[in-house]
């Protein structure tokens, strides 16, 4: 039986994905004459309580051989979720959404189609649509200013930038998670400044940079002011400055679900005097926590981690500091910054997302606000609602964690038509303004890295010891970055915002955190490596198809390739991907895909195909791609301006070790309570820097820095409902 319908399809839906509010949506369906007397119905339904479902007769449109075609327009007023079926009205059939988005034939209650009706007015920045980003995890990216005093006791310098992060658990006495840094700063983002602009970067996303007691510093200590050991304000202005004239913006990472418990504003450890919440009933932050004797500590804390004590978003102080005239969107933004990314935003209520994107908007509707967000977005459900961050009124967008995991399973060998339904249920989910800034990634500071997730042994809960030891074995990497490439060839080829975490362009390896937040290895890629992610980047600043086009999927028969046509008004292409060992060969109906012309080009190899009677015959080569186009542009890279990833001239050599001037006095902002006396620490960890353990077990402060200890299991826990916060 020929299909009956498919959303991806636009003889069956018209438009594609997501509507604007107040749009019309044409739909039709293809009946045989095999199914007998129909009278086909619509049934759509809105979610919402007291929303019902409506019933919409079809209307006959005329028949092809053995084929009836019917079709109906329905115009959506109301932005939210709409599902939706068809039903036959004859013998109780109905056509609900089958496993490849086709309709079936079903006599039960099956799977529906979505439509996301979005804000009329939704914009988000066009400068940003479908650009190229870079995140960087700034303690371990480039240490700019060498030799400068660490600004805090209790923190241990690595000199060494090969170093594996310290990683056993800070609840002994000489655990040293997240206290270890590298020293990197603002003026080493700035001095490599070239070489990203070569990489074809135009927005760098750093970690968070408040000051903070921990390395990766999600426990803001003073939103206002820069992490010290970073650089001043006014340093990350003239970051910012200088970022601007290589064509690049820089997005920040806002942490308000939670402040540290060592902060200026909590205050329990005493760090910052005889104030703050904890210390002092009648400070101008205490209405920003929750105490309750009912709380392990006193205090509601995200997850149970007593250093992470949450805030009340809906406080009309709190949000005052945070969206309100001088505030830290106002601060940061007015420093230079070009937008915020949320951390947990499925975790702060829509309102004040929304009070956040006024802010930011208040700066321009060029700045972006983007969240953290693991699953589809549109229908994700958290605290017993469902979020309506993105449509259109909170959220520009969110990271595509999606796209990720559909990458990776791709690149791991995963059948292309299952990879591709979960790329396509996002594109019609999402708002086409909202998927255009969708971030897309192969690694970030909280998963593995793309290389490790595709070709290492899967960590699968065992702890940080067993990680530590894991190493792609030798006659594996060069399978391993075929597959990573490849992975990131179709990140830069999908819709979004192809996003690099730094590294991974040298092949960096990495575990579950920390070992995923190694310092980078300057002056130790492979130039080839490296200069394949900047023609890719050149690639698709070349062409707005790649950008914003729409993406349309066809079938190639193979099993192993992934194929779409990215277009747009002025261009048609055509893109392959290959996760099999071996090439394949393809035909492919190109009069049928609407690309006209007699001769196309692989903008990869710069090989070129002929067009006979509307067909042409690809070759595919093994774990790679091809993107046809008759159009070919010149792409050029400077591999000169990328030398600091690949010439060992650039290798950073093991610096003194400097320590804060004060490092022999006692810590006397840390309370007695938090020093423990935990001797169990095992004998291989001890012979890795025993003098600095010495100096670290006077000013133990780990627990403040346990917040991300296990990332993987945070992403897992966060799509179950929080029972401890059922109140919110």
């Amino acid at each position: 039986m020929s299909c009956l319908f498919n959303s991806y399809d636009p003889y069956f839906k018209q438009p594609f994905g997501a509507v604007r509010a107040g749009q019309t949506v044409h739909l039709s369906l293809c009946i045989p004459e095999e199914l007998g007397y129909v009278d086909p119905h619509l049934v759509l339904q809105k979610e919402g309580k007291y929303d019902v479902p409506v019933h919409y007769r079809m209307k006959f449109d005329g028949q092809t051989p053995k084929q009836n075609h019917f079709s109906v327009d329905v115009t959506l007023n109301d932005v939210g979720l709409y599902f939706y079926y068809f039903d036959l009205y004859t013998d109780f059939r109905r056509i609900v959404r089958g496993p490849d988005n086709c309709g079936v034939v079903s006599w039960q209650e099956g799977e529906k189609w979505q439509i996301t009706v979005y804000d009329a007015g939704f914009q988000t920045p066009e400068c940003i649509k479908g650009k190229v980003f870079y995140q960087i995890f700034p303690d371990r990216f480039y240490e700019g200013v060498p030799n400068k005093p660490l600004p805090f006791a209790d923190r241990i310098y690595r000199p060494d930038k090969t170093g594996e992060p310290y990683f056993w658990p800070n609840e002994q006495s000489d655990g040293y998670l997240n206290m270890d840094y590298y020293g990197g700063d603002f003026a080493g983002i700035q001095q490599k400044l070239p070489y990203l602009e070569e990489l074809g970067i135009t927005c760098i996303y750093l970690n968070p940079i408040f000051e903070a007691h921990a390395n990766h510093r999600y426990n803001t200590a003073n939103y206002l002011k820069a992490d010290p050991l970073l650089g001043t304000n006014e340093d990350f202005a003239a970051l910012c400055a200088e970022a601007k004239k290589h064509g690049i913006r820089i997005i920040l990472d806002g942490v308000f679900s939670h402040t540290g418990s060592d902060s200026l504003y909590f205050n329990r450890e005493g760090r910052y005097g005889p104030g703050g919440a904890y210390r002092d009933r009648n400070s101008p932050y205490r209405s920003w926590y929750d105490f309750d004797s009912g709380y392990v500590g006193g205090y509601r804390s995200w997850w149970g981690f007593e250093t992470l004590p949450e805030v009340e978003e809906e406080d009309p102080s709190y949000g005052n500091f945070v969206c309100g005239k001088g505030g830290v969107i106002d601060t940061w933004l007015g420093l230079g910054a070009s937008g915020f990314r949320l951390d947990v935003a499925d975790e702060l209520p829509d309102d004040f997302i929304e009070k956040i994107r006024a802010a930011v908007k208040a700066h321009g509707e060029d700045k972006l606000l983007i969240g953290e967000v693991w699953e589809d977005a549109t229908t994700k459900e958290a605290f017993d609602h469902r979020r309506t961050y993105l449509r259109g009124h909170g959220l520009d967008a969110t990271m595509n964690y999606p796209f990720r995991n559909a990458a990776v399973a791709f690149a791991r060998g995963e059948d292309a038509s299952a990879v591709g339904e979960q790329i396509m249920s996002i594109c019609e989910n999402y708002p086409k303004p909202a998927l255009d800034c969708a971030m897309n990634f192969l690694s970030t500071h909280d998963t593995e890295r793309g290389i490790t997730a595709i070709a290492g042994e899967p960590a699968n809960g065992r702890d940080r010891y067993w990680q530590s030891k894991r190493m792609i074995p030798g006659d594996r990497i060069d399978d391993a970055l075929r597959r990573v490439l490849l992975a990131y060839a179709m990140l830069y080829t999908l819709p979004g915002v192809p996003c690099v975490y730094y590294g991974d362009e040298i092949g960096m390896v990495g575990a579950d955190d920390p070992d995923d937040r190694r310092a980078f290895e300057w002056g130790k890629g492979n130039k080839e490596l490296v200069t394949w992610y900047a023609t890719l980047a050149q690639i698709r600043n070349s062409y707005a198809a790649l950008r914003t086009g729409t993406v349309e999927p066809f079938e190639t028969g193979c099993d192993n390739i992934m194929s779409y046509v990215r277009g747009d008004d002025t261009d048609r292409m055509i893109v392959l991907s290959n996760n099999s060992s071996d090439e394949q060969e393809i035909t492919i109906d190109t009069e049928n895909l609407g690309v006209s012309a007699s001769e196309l080009t692989d903008l990869i190899s710069g090989s070129r195909y002929t067009v006979s009677d509307g067909k042409v015959t690809v070759t595919v080569p093994a774990l790679k791609g091809v993107i046809l186009t008759n159009d070919v542009k010149t792409i050029s890279v400077n591999t000169d301006d990328l030398a600091p990833a690949y010439d060992p001239g650039y290798i950073v050599e093991v610096r003194k070790d400097i320590v804060a001037d004060d490092e022999k006095k006692d810590d006397t902002s840390k309370t007695e309570d938090e020093k423990k006396d935990d001797t169990s620490k095992a004998e291989d960890v001890k012979k890795d820097d025993t003098s600095k353990a010495e100096d670290a077990k006077k000013d133990d402060t780990s627990k403040a820095e346990d917040v991300k200890k296990d990332d993987t299991s945070k992403a897992e826990d966060v799509k179950k409902d929080d029972t401890s916060k059922a109140e919110d």
